[in-house]
């Protein structure tokens, strides 16, 4: 489970770009919204970097207090966290989609069976794919440890959150060719 204290990685800041304290940001987050003026994002547990501005057409961002191209790049390389409740606050979602975070550890099932648990998720362009660990009963039959099911609407029928179940269709064929 999931406390508030844990922390997902969303950027790497890379190079400097001009004199000024500017660096050049990789994102790692399907949300470039959430890197706006004032946010805060932390770089171990017990250092954070605000943001004084941020060009998202360019990824080219600034920090508070970080004003010479040799104070910024003592930034490069570091990579940026946010909390679970931080990117609950400053990410929209759309109906229908998720966090990555809400489908970790849901059952993957497909005619009420079920065939294991999304483990991790990896993004292999140009598709999302769900890392599942088998379930004991599939991996006793002699079936792969893990398996990558395509998160596209051919396999992946819908996700209940409150009850933390993918419902699939078609993925026991995906198993049973792992």
């Amino acid at each position: 489970m999931k406390s508030k204290n844990d922390l997902l990685k969303i950027a790497q800041i890379g190079k400097t770009v001009g004199i000024n304290g500017e660096l050049k940001l990789h994102i790692k987050s399907d949300f470039p919204e959430q890197f706006k003026k004032g946010n805060t994002f932390a770089v171990s547990r017990d250092k954070t970097l605000k943001i004084e501005r941020f060009n998202p057409k360019r990824s080219i961002v600034k920090f508070e207090g970080y004003d010479t191209i040799d104070e910024a790049s003592s930034l490069t390389n570091k990579l940026l966290y946010t909390t679970y409740d931080d990117t609950i606050k400053n990410c929209s979602l759309k109906k229908g989609e998720f966090f990555w975070f809400d489908l970790i550890g849901a059952n993957v099932v497909e005619d009420e069976k079920i065939l294991g648990e999304v483990d991790s998720i990896e993004r292999f362009e140009p598709n999302d794919f769900l890392v599942v660990k088998t379930d004991k009963k599939y991996v006793d039959m002699g079936y792969a440890k893990t398996f990558l099911i395509p998160y596209i609407k051919r396999y992946i029928l819908d996700f209940d959150k409150d009850k933390k179940i993918v419902h699939t269709k078609d993925t026991i064929e995906i198993l049973k060719n792992s």
